[in-house]
């Protein structure tokens, strides 16, 4: 169904067309067309028998009539009709198209605060409300950032190619960063209804395997893929029976071995490179949490210390949570607490996991059941995930009864 040619095509074909037609607005906007009449065709007529090929020529079409209409078009129009597959015809391996064309929205003529953004929406499919929340802003302000963006890149003829290597370093991290919030995306989607997250975990693991096929020197490419791995590997733990299962309950049987095994070689490789950075840290982190599992051996102190690291290095919202996490694990609860207390209030306001964290810490001291309730509630009303939310209230009617 379309449905599902959205989920899994929707990236490929969206990179295909901009770098073509080089206005990515215009081709999302044909592509959306594409997509809704396939919508009201197939459903009577039977799903072609090369879907991609069919949205391709019907956006394609949509492209010609607009460069018609557009007499400034038609030249651009024109070679690009030679571009485009007819129905019959095979849709070309383009993985690699898709970064080129995340690459090009991490130019640096482009906002910053915008490049990532722009990879979420145009490669990845997700929407400017689901980007927002992502980044903390509001939806129309993600909008707007957004269309300026598309502007910029159709106002300026920004090259649909990946850059040389002299500017190929300063948009890697752009690149990565989009990737990795894809996987989050897909990660946090495991127990919610949204179907245009599903997927994002794999979409997210094969981009980063064609990125280290680039760039097999870039140690963060490294350790991203590394870290994706370690937490994939164990992703069949996370529910039993439907029901969420904390990553110290898990039962390490389920987990999937050979793929822990593949990330802590690309781990090894990556720290052999001598380019510490973010990603690389998170990846050891999860190595180590991983070994403790297997082992038994206590190993709090050294992920306490890595979280240190990673908070110094890339000191996000997410980052400095998960450092208040590790600091309880050493110091205690009310350590922890105490780092949380720290945080901008504007930054963890609507931030699930800080609401999470201070209710788990709170019912661990046991001496505010007013302030552990409220944030529990705070924690439960922000939780998508059904089972996530289920165990919180779990937890809720433990503290209340």
């Amino acid at each position: 169904m379309a449905e599902n040619a959205a989920r899994t095509s929707y990236g490929r074909l969206l990179a295909y067309l901009a770098r073509a037609w080089r206005d990515v607005a215009a081709a999302e906007d044909a592509l959306a067309e594409a997509f809704a009449q396939a919508l009201s065709i197939w459903p009577t007529k039977g799903v072609p028998a090369n879907p991609d090929a069919w949205l391709m020529v019907a956006a394609r079409n949509r492209l010609r009539n607009s460069a018609r209409a557009r007499k400034t078009r038609e030249q651009i129009a024109s070679s690009f009709m030679v571009l485009a597959p007819t129905e019959t015809e095979d849709m070309p391996t383009i993985a690699d198209k898709r970064l080129e064309l995340m690459f090009v929205c991490g130019h640096p003529a482009i906002d910053a605060a915008a490049r990532t953004p722009l990879m979420l929406q145009t490669v990845l499919g997700l929407t400017a409300e689901r980007i927002a929340s992502s980044f903390l802003v509001s939806p129309d302000t993600m909008g707007r950032r957004l269309s300026r963006a598309k502007a910029r890149i159709r106002d300026t003829g920004i090259a649909f190619e990946v850059p040389g290597e002299d500017e190929l370093g300063e948009r890697m991290g752009n690149v990565l960063e989009a990737i990795y919030a894809a996987y989050g995306q897909g990660w946090d989607s495991a127990g919610s209804d949204d179907q245009t997250r599903k997927g994002l975990t794999e979409e997210a693991i094969w981009l980063a395997r064609v990125l280290v096929e680039l760039r097999p020197q870039d140690a963060e490419a490294l350790g991203l893929l590394a870290l994706m791995l370690f937490c994939e590997s164990r992703s069949s733990a996370r529910r039993v029976d439907g029901n969420y299962v904390p990553f110290a309950e898990q039962d390490t049987a389920l987990w999937h071995m050979p793929m822990a095994q593949d990330a802590e070689e690309l781990l090894r490789t990556a720290g052999g490179l001598r380019q510490p950075g973010r990603f690389q840290l998170e990846a050891a982190i999860q190595s180590v949490r991983v070994q403790s599992r297997l082992t038994g051996a206590d190993r709090r102190l050294p992920v306490w210390t890595l979280h240190g690291l990673l908070a110094e290095k890339a000191p996000t919202i997410g980052n400095l949570v998960g450092l208040a996490a590790a600091t309880a694990e050493v110091h205690g609860p009310e350590t922890g607490l105490q780092e949380l207390a720290q945080l901008p209030e504007a930054a963890t306001g609507d931030y699930q996991p800080f609401w999470a964290l201070k209710a788990q810490l709170l019912q661990q001291l046991d001496t505010d059941r007013q302030a552990t309730a409220t944030a529990f509630r705070r924690a439960i009303g922000l939780t998508e995930d059904g089972a996530m939310r289920a165990d919180l209230i779990i937890k809720a009617k433990q503290q209340a009864g």
